[in-house]
């Protein structure tokens, strides 16, 4: 489950009808109602990586809480080391093919296509862009099986 949709969960209905209620009560400004509105409409998923997004615009570490977190004003204060730490914890992976041997471009349009849902035209172009993104923001393990299915079908594969 998503790690900011289950913190908040039960908070979500009664925000909504905070907002709604909030803005036209006290007179808030319109463009903040309009966004509050906006982010309560979103999905769970979308919240998640409404604030993964958030932190990484913040430069906070894609664990921290929110009580725990800078202020963005603080946020330019950030150290360097900051954004090493945060790197070494990566949680998504991409798998990116660069090259491959002609002699093996079919057996890696296949992998490719079992692995996403393109079809044969989509999979033979986006093989022949090499160097080229096959699937993003995948789990380690899954990033791990990809790469070792394409490099057995004769692609050289980077995982990012």
């Amino acid at each position: 489950m998503p790690l900011f949709f289950s913190k908040f969960a039960p908070l979500v209905p009664r925000v909504r009808r905070l907002s709604t209620a909030a803005a036209t009560a006290a007179g808030e400004d319109p463009k903040l109602s309009r966004i509050a509105d906006e982010l309560l409409a979103l999905s769970p998923a979308e919240l998640d990586d409404y604030a993964a997004l958030l932190r990484l615009k913040l430069r906070l570490s894609l664990t921290s809480s929110a009580a725990a977190g800078a202020s963005p004003a603080g946020a330019g204060d950030a150290a360097p080391g900051a954004e090493e730490a945060a790197a070494a914890v990566k949680t998504a992976f991409d798998v990116k093919i660069e090259k491959y041997e002609a002699a093996a471009k079919i057996k890696i349009i296949k992998e490719v296509r079992a692995v996403t849902d393109l079809g044969l035209k989509e999979a033979k172009e986006l093989v022949e862009k090499a160097p080229v993104v096959v699937r993003a923001g995948l789990p380690k393990e899954e990033a791990e099986a990809l790469a070792a299915k394409l490099k057995a079908a004769g692609a050289a594969v980077a995982l990012e």
